[in-house]
């Protein structure tokens, strides 16, 4: 075989084996990356999940789950403060982590992603507003990161957190 066509081999086997579809174990890793990508607490992670959500079709391969219920049952908008995309963010991370058995390894990054979320949210308000927002932020993160699980709250631990609460 000429020097040529061996050339010609190998430049064409590789192309093959770059564009050939990927094994489910090359899949799942993909997932996985991507799903990291996204939910790092840099701006750039978050305008690369954003703008994956705003065009979905893309990844939609990687079965991904989008649905949210924003801030679950605390407010998307606490006094006027929109936390409603850091909330979805949050909740992306925590879907698809448990959906790809990676939840618990995940959970802290994925806290600490939703603060750093909320933060740039507050950054968008006038210095005077920007306490409180941070404030609250604070404590949104604070509260992801001790209830932020069904599975890492006990029973006990919600009857306790009633009874601390005042009574009206």
């Amino acid at each position: 075989m000429t020097r040529y066509i061996r050339r010609t081999l190998v430049v064409l086997a590789s192309a093959l084996a770059l564009l050939a579809p990927s094994t489910a174990a090359h899949a799942a890793a993909s997932k996985a990356e991507v799903l990291s990508g996204w939910t790092q607490t840099s701006v750039s992670s978050y305008n690369a999940w954003n703008a994956a959500r705003l065009n979905r079709p893309p990844w939609a391969s990687y079965n991904f789950d989008w649905t949210t219920d924003y801030c679950s049952s605390s407010p998307d908008n606490p006094l006027g403060f929109n936390f409603e995309l850091s909330c979805w963010h949050h909740d992306f991370g925590y879907r698809n982590y448990k959906a790809i058995g990676a939840f618990p390894a995940n959970k802290p990054r994925v806290d600490s992603m939703f603060y750093a979320d909320m933060q740039r949210a507050c950054d968008t308000y006038n210095a005077l507003l920007q306490p409180p927002c941070n404030a609250l932020a604070w404590i949104y993160y604070q509260a992801v990161r001790a209830f932020g699980s069904l599975a890492a709250v006990k029973q006990s631990d919600i009857d306790r957190a009633r009874e601390l609460m005042p009574r009206s």
